[in-house]
């Protein structure tokens, strides 16, 4: 009788555990206690949704049946799935959501194929797909997989590929620059294999705008242009930069990089061929048009910032700091703004300095800005001094400005009307007439965004590709491609989604334990630092007692050579010991914190759910 009772409360407990499962999942309700809140829609999302007007069917599809699914596929599945769910709880009945397993050889593997979606072949011989399918009236946009390399992105592709199944056309953004940003449409060039796949930012522009490429060495602008991006402008000729002039005032909205030292073109340049002398167009400016825009802007000065340089390794392999290359965080972007609202993380290389001009009548907002305890060096500094001397070269003097937002009345850069210069030499076609009388200032209110650096958003530096599910995918590396992208959007007027950048991950790391690396590993080197050296000296002691020998190899050492070596061994054998000894006695603590967080694991829960079934089963005899 007792026993039977047993498996009555066991089966009974089971039943309410599943009762309140079921519950919870139906319940609207969420409480998301992650740090970036990844679990929780950004305000962006929720306004895409609130103005959806027909509806949207989403079609996931995921291969939850095939054999051999690892359990990290299965996770990030399920948070997709979660995340889905919670797109059609508020879109208000416009979102329908289909979960699809597309099993081998029936009609929703078919569906899936039809559709574009990627698969990847498991070790097992099954095939796996994760990706999602949105319709609307006809339209379909596809997400082919759904990699968790993007996940910090994942929001923002689910809200993209929303907004774009309901869009018949794309703003046009033209693109202007003497870097390869866009893909080479030189055809001969194609056909030898050469050609340029461009960058991955305008892959991300192209996301939501029509990009349209300007010619750099042309004298007008392709009509019907949206928004603008300049890009390491160098060379322009004065009819071009009349035709921006004139586009600004005329309220279009115009993004701005100019740069003091390009790493691209120092590093397209090659080796120096003299010490000192630097690479052809390294800097851009447009001193004209920034100037009558009431910017300053020091074409040949680059921003030092020792609190915010980033490590890296020199020739020697040498960890070394570079004050000129930053590693930005929250602190240095300006919040209010909306491109840099949700920024943390960026990466800028050898960037310049920004001010306001005195007595200029518009706005200028810092958007980027270094530490106090930044200061300026000049950029031909960089071709010749180590990393270590520009630290030591460096001046703090204040804050530097290095991206910012300029808006209001923009006096013209021309006030006498356009310059006498009317044709292409390259493509002799007629300008454009521009409406006389030209405009002296803006119409109404201009926007101009201007960013001192350029290498931020090049895949050099901004993001590397990576491949899943057959599909090459961009991993971005910290929010660089963000920032550019937030721009762009914020300039087009697409604010929706500014706000969904850049979330987290669901895997969370040790901090803790990464920084005791971090500091134990810093600590191991200077350290190690001594006794390396020391080795290395012995070693080339042992190189030439060896070589006296083999000079006359028929000689026999002397017994002083002999023991030389033999001593000289015998140290070098005992400070290798204590350069392990140095990293083994480092690493305890960090063992030490992993194993109590195993054991924490593993063992804490079991005893706090035995100490409440004990502590339960007290009160009930008590009440009994």
């Amino acid at each position: 009788m007792k026993s039977s009772r047993v498996i009555l409360a066991v089966l009974l407990l089971f039943a309410g555990l599943v009762l309140v499962n079921y519950l919870a999942s139906s319940l609207p309700g969420r409480l998301d206690l992650t740090a970036d809140k990844i679990y929780t829609l950004s305000d962006g999302t929720k306004s895409l949704l609130g103005k959806i007007e027909e509806p949207i069917t989403l079609d996931f599809y995921f291969t939850r049946s095939a054999n051999g699914l690892p359990i990290s596929a299965k996770n990030y599945a399920d948070r997709v799935e979660e995340i889905l769910r919670q797109y059609a709880r508020n879109s208000g009945g416009k979102i329908h959501l289909n979960v699809i397993d597309p099993r081998p050889d029936t009609p929703e593997e078919e569906r899936a194929g039809l559709a574009g979606l990627s698969s990847q072949t498991l070790p097992s011989g099954d095939r796996i797909s994760l990706g999602l399918v949105a319709t609307q009236a006809g339209q379909q946009k596809v997400i082919a997989a759904i990699s968790p390399q993007r996940e910090p992105f994942l929001e923002y592709d689910l809200s993209q590929l929303i907004a774009h199944v309901q869009q018949l056309d794309r703003k046009k953004l033209g693109i202007l620059s003497s870097l390869p940003i866009m893909e080479t449409q030189n055809r001969a060039l194609v056909v030898q294999g050469k050609a340029d796949p461009g960058q991955i930012i305008a892959q991300e522009w192209s996301n939501t705008f029509e990009l349209v490429a300007v010619n750099p060495n042309g004298v007008a602008l392709p009509q019907g242009l949206d928004a603008l991006a300049i890009i390491h402008p160098q060379a322009m000729s004065p009819s071009l930069q009349f035709e921006i002039d004139q586009y600004i005032l005329g309220g279009h909205p115009v993004f701005l990089a100019v740069d003091p030292s390009s790493l691209y073109n120092k590093r397209q340049a090659g080796q120096l061929t003299s010490v000192g002398s630097a690479p052809p167009n390294a800097s851009s400016d447009l001193p004209e048009l920034l100037q009558a825009y009431g910017i300053d802007y020091d074409a040949d000065s680059v921003v030092g910032d020792p609190l915010k340089s980033t490590q890296t390794r020199d020739n020697s392999g040498a960890t070394v700091r570079t004050p000129v290359w930053l590693t930005l965080d929250e602190s240095n972007f300006n919040k209010a703004v909306q491109p840099a609202s949700r920024i943390s993380k960026a990466f800028l290389i050898e960037a310049g300095s920004l001010s306001p001009r005195a007595g200029s009548r518009t706005t200028f907002t810092p958007v980027v800005q270094s530490s106090d305890s930044a200061g300026l060096l000049k950029s031909d500094l960089l071709l010749i001094n180590s990393s270590e001397v520009l630290t030591r070269s460096l001046q703090a003097s204040g804050k530097k400005t290095i991206a910012a937002l300029v808006t209001g009345k923009f006096a013209s850069a021309f006030p006498n009307g356009a310059p006498p210069e009317a044709t292409d030499p390259a493509n002799p076609v007629p300008k454009p007439a521009v409406a006389l009388p030209s405009l002296k200032e803006s119409t109404g209110n201009s926007t101009l965004v201007v960013m001192a650096d350029t290498d931020w958003m090049l895949d050099q530096v901004a993001a590397r590709k990576s491949s899943f599910l057959g599909q090459t995918y961009v991993q971005p590396q910290g929010d660089n491609l963000a920032f550019a992208t937030n721009i762009v959007e914020f300039l087009g007027g697409s604010s929706d989604l500014i706000s969904i950048r850049s979330k987290g991950s669901a895997a969370r790391p040790f901090d803790v334990v990464a920084g005791m690396e971090i500091e134990a590993d810093r600590q191991y080197q200077e350290k190690a630092a001594g006794l390396e050296k020391r080795i290395g000296e012995i070693q080339n002691r042992l190189s030439e007692l060896a070589g006296k020998n083999e000079d006359n190899l028929k000689l026999v050492a002397s017994a002083e050579t002999t023991k030389a070596i033999e001593e000289a061994r015998r140290e070098q054998a005992t400070l290798r010991g204590q350069v392990r000894e140095i990293r083994r006695a480092l690493r305890e603590g960090i063992d030490a914190l992993e194993n109590k967080l195993l054991v924490t694991n593993l063992v804490v829960a079991p005893i706090l759910l035995c100490a409440f079934g004990l502590w339960f089963q007290k009160r009930r005899r008590r009440a009994t």
